[in-house]
């Protein structure tokens, strides 16, 4: 019996960032460290010349590590997330006026990244109402209560992580790794997967599968392996 035919989404890490432009809004995945891109990131840091780049993310990494390996290199102008301060360096671009930021509470930047990948424009919320995270945004009652609107999010480019990939781009994830990443999946134009591992198409039980092929425009093997519960990069062949 012939083999099927797939559409041939796996690439190098290089071939992938090169869709990075600069000026590029740039959604990643990641909670702390967990379920970051390691491998694409690193990329960005040694060979794309893309600046000025907003990326949205829960954090940027810790210093030296995940996302913030681009302070440093000067390729981000500004970060939208929740938790910049487990970073000593992003605080220290933000305090020199190398990197702006925009603050969104945890729960409020996941829906408007889910809202953006749904095709809605926006959502009001009462997280943030009287705050100055809530200036210039318009506001409505409802219910004799207060709510702010909310815009839904939507990026260029999507860098996710994922654990497994089949050969058609289906892919699952491990644990709280899959934190922001599914949603991330939705919401750009251009998405690139970085998996653990990639196995045959059938080998994916379908109930485990989270983000549907459809969504995957191309995938790269991670680099690392992970060793005592944490990511490290894999030794060199030569």
């Amino acid at each position: 019996m012939a083999q099927p035919i797939y559409k041939d989404k796996f690439t190098s890490a290089e071939e992938a960032i090169a869709n990075i432009q600069d000026g590029d809004t740039v959604l990643v995945g990641g909670f702390g460290l967990c379920g970051t891109p390691f491998t694409l990131i690193d990329t960005i840091a040694k060979q794309n010349d893309a600046r000025n780049l907003t990326v949205i993310s829960n954090n940027l990494g810790e210093a030296g590590k995940g996302l913030g390996k681009l302070l440093p290199t000067g390729h981000l102008k500004k970060a939208v997330g929740s938790y910049f301060t487990s970073n000593r360096d992003a605080v220290k671009a933000w305090k020199k006026g190398e990197l702006e930021i925009e603050l969104i509470p945890q729960g409020t930047l996941a829906e408007a990244i889910r809202a953006g990948g749904a095709g809605i424009g926006g959502f009001y919320i009462k997280t943030a109402v009287g705050t100055h995270l809530a200036e210039g945004k318009e506001e409505k009652i409802f219910n004799n209560e207060r709510y702010i609107l909310i815009e839904g999010i939507r990026g260029k480019i999507a860098l996710i992580k994922a654990w497994k990939a089949d050969r058609l781009g289906n892919l699952v994830y491990d644990k709280s790794a899959r934190n922001f990443n599914p949603m991330m999946a939705t919401a750009a134009d251009l998405v690139i997967a970085e998996v653990d591992e990639i196995v045959e198409v059938g080998e994916l039980h379908p109930e485990s599968i989270v983000t549907p092929h459809n969504y995957v425009d191309l995938i790269v093997q991670s680099s690392y392996e992970k060793k005592g519960g944490v990511y490290v990069e894999k030794p060199s062949r030569y």
